[in-house]
């Protein structure tokens, strides 16, 4: 904004003089012909840059106006410049000073001298006012940082609380899973007699009235001990989870091939049954539990031939590859994780569902169609994470599978 600058003088002429000698200035004048007018416009208006007021003027003379201006709080910043023809002596300046007076111009006046002056005090104002508004600026500022600091703690108290309540869930729900897991056990190993003695004394009558019964008592037989061999599947698969999660794992070193070749004897009927080929590549030793990696292999391994396409003999490539860091992390093992495919040329399945078949009990197909308890791959993963490693699965509908263990190759404490 141009500074603006209030002329008060009872003459027309001195106003226009004046005016004409700041035009090359581009200041903005205010001009009142008496003091009384002065006041009246300061009622409105009191950002003025400064007062340019002659002495002698009827009703209320300078001093008089400058001292009714001054008695206001807002315009007591407003520096006075009086214009006078008549020279007081120091008693009369003084009063002049005293009413608010910064400075005094003689007439006749000189341009040079009240341009010099003025430029002053209109350099102080722009300065003043550059002041304040860095202050304003400094306060909103400020105001705004103590809203973000209120709002900052504000949150870090919430983001305590929640954290609190999240380990003590965490906590609950880790007591939770431990008493379930013992309980799956002891549940699991309770229903292994009564299940045992199913089995026997309905087997025993099969053997001793087969003869006396007729067909629909021997299919009722048949489905009874059928019911009972997936049960005992069932509960066996159901403890080997539970003992994943309540044993202590340890770590010796395994021979990744030797173990497989054990899995494959062991389903070696299977493999002739279903005239399947079996391809192993380049597998290492790596610091596993071998109890634990062997299951891992034999439900695979028994998928892969069990899902299987009609007509087509089932092709199985086990191959693996080492992903090298030289990085170390925290837990004073290295990173280095030894990657496993297990990959087959079954029917596959669509690969929305490749983390869902990872779930308990998470069936894709009948068991009419194909046997199972829905626990397999859901021990699988808990394996892996037992050896703090990944598994995933890469599928499409007939056209196979490729399962995909990654495993470190060392663990903490392990040489």
């Amino acid at each position: 904004m141009q500074p603006k600058i209030l002329l008060v003088d009872d003459r027309e002429d001195n106003l226009l003089s004046i005016e004409s000698i700041f035009e090359p200035d581009g200041y903005r004048f205010v001009k009142a012909n008496s003091g009384r007018q002065a006041l009246k416009i300061l009622l409105q208006e009191f950002d003025f840059a400064l007062i340019l007021m002659d002495v002698k003027m009827p009703n209320l003379n300078g001093f008089e106006t400058a001292s009714l201006i001054y008695e206001r709080d807002k315009l007591k910043h407003i520096p006075i410049i009086f214009i006078t023809a008549n020279n007081f002596g120091d008693e009369n300046a003084y009063k002049g000073y005293q009413a608010g007076a910064v400075d005094y111009i003689y007439k006749p006046i000189n341009p040079n001298v009240l341009r010099a002056k003025v430029s002053v005090l209109i350099d102080l104002y722009r300065k003043n006012r550059q002041l304040i508004y860095q202050e304003q600026k400094l306060v909103a500022i400020n105001r705004s940082l103590e809203n973000e600091i209120a709002e900052r703690k504000a949150s870090e108290e919430k983001i305590k609380t929640l954290n609190h309540r999240l380990l003590e869930n965490i906590s609950n729900l880790e007591s939770a899973n431990r008493d379930l897991d013992r309980f799956a056990f002891m549940a699991s190993h309770d229903l292994q007699e009564p299940l045992r003695k199913i089995r026997v004394f309905s087997d025993r009558l099969f053997h001793k009235y087969q003869e006396v019964l007729d067909d629909d008592g021997k299919s009722n037989l048949n489905r009874i001990q059928q019911a009972a061999e997936r049960m005992q599947a069932l509960i066996t698969d159901i403890l080997t989870f539970s003992k994943l999660s309540v044993e202590k794992v340890s770590f010796t070193d395994c021979d990744l091939k030797g173990l497989i070749s054990e899995v494959l004897t062991d389903v070696a009927e299977e493999v002739q049954q279903k005239k399947a080929q079996i391809e192993i590549g380049n597998l290492y030793t790596i610091q596993a539990n071998p109890g634990l990696i062997r299951p891992l292999f034999h439900n695979l391994i028994n998928n892969a031939l069990k899902y299987s396409r009609k007509d087509v003999s089932p092709v199985i490539k086990i191959t693996s590859e080492l992903s090298i860091s030289n990085s170390r992390n925290g837990n004073g093992s290295d990173n280095r994780y030894c990657r496993i495919y297990i990959e087959d040329n079954g029917i596959g399945f669509d690969q929305k569902y490749a983390e869902e078949i990872f779930g308990m009990f998470k069936r894709l197909h009948r068991h009419t169609d194909f046997e199972g308890t829905g626990i397999g791959l859901a021990l699988c993963k808990k394996i892996v994470e037992q050896h703090n490693g990944y598994i995933s699965a890469r599928s499409k509908i007939n056209e196979g599978s490729t399962f995909i263990i990654s495993l470190p190759m060392q663990h903490q404490g392990v040489r």
